[in-house]
């Protein structure tokens, strides 16, 4: 069995993952994820949770429900009502998982600044206001477009949250403006703030110790202007996947 937990430790499990991970770029996911989501297919007898004072549940559909820590946003499982088993988040996994990768699901709808392989693609034409949303609709804010430069981090927090990695954009805090609002922010030891939704925890920003402020990628709808450039600290990345786009890929963080 691997071990396993959210970002702030509320939750926390044992399990005992099969042979490969599932990549998934649903839009659902790419909502609550805020980039991409991978998991793998656990059986419910082979998945201890050993601590759930965080545990949550959102029913996004009419036959599957999506397991996430209240207190932090980190997106840990996704279950299906018919079936005796749970995918379990690959980037809640506390140190190597074996895994290989697998078949990559809903490709169709992959956002539209980056590839599933291969570079980029070509810089998107946007409108000039982007709109964003969590994966309830409790969430909704405007900002100009486009989208512009989108940093992939592959750090520990970022994995945890994520359940895979994420995808960000810096934009002034000042440039959001808010429709509808339902917010919790988990502030980390560092001294910065992720915001996601209360209800859905999908990952909507991030705010650095410094003022510093970044949004998450998934969480705008095409057509963003976007363009996935660089990865960073991908000394912290998962076992399970490769890089394959030939962006610059730094072990820390990018070089200013």
């Amino acid at each position: 069995m691997i071990h396993g937990s959210c970002l702030c430790g509320a939750v926390t499990f044992d399990a005992t993952p099969t042979a490969h991970a599932v990549t998934c770029y649903c839009t659902q996911c790419r909502k609550q994820s805020g980039h991409i989501y991978a998991a793998t297919p656990t059986p419910l007898e082979n998945l201890h949770i050993t601590k759930d004072n965080g545990l949550s549940w959102f029913r996004a559909s009419t036959f599957a429900k999506r397991g996430f820590c209240r207190h932090c946003g980190s997106f840990l499982f996704w279950q299906h009502d018919d079936e005796k088993r749970v995918f379990v988040s690959c980037g809640a996994f506390d140190g190597p998982t074996g895994l290989l990768p697998g078949d990559p699901l809903c490709s169709e709808d992959a956002g539209d600044y980056y590839s599933i392989s291969g570079p980029p693609p070509q810089l998107s034409s946007a409108p000039e206001t982007l709109q964003a949303s969590c994966l309830c609709g409790k969430n909704h804010f405007t900002l100009p477009g486009p989208m512009g430069a989108v940093t992939a981090c592959h750090c520990t927090q970022c994995r945890k949250t994520s359940g895979h990695f994420s995808a960000s954009f810096d934009r002034p805090e000042s440039d959001l403006h808010w429709h509808a609002r339902h917010i919790t922010e988990h502030a980390t030891q560092a001294g910065s703030q992720r915001g996601f939704c209360t209800t859905c925890a999908s990952s909507l920003y991030f705010r650095a110790a410094d003022g510093s402020f970044s949004v998450e990628a998934g969480c705008i709808d095409a057509p963003t202007g976007g363009h996935l450039t660089t990865h960073i600290f991908t000394a912290d990345k998962g076992d399970y996947y490769t890089l394959t786009d030939g962006l610059p890929a730094h072990p820390g963080a990018e070089p200013s």
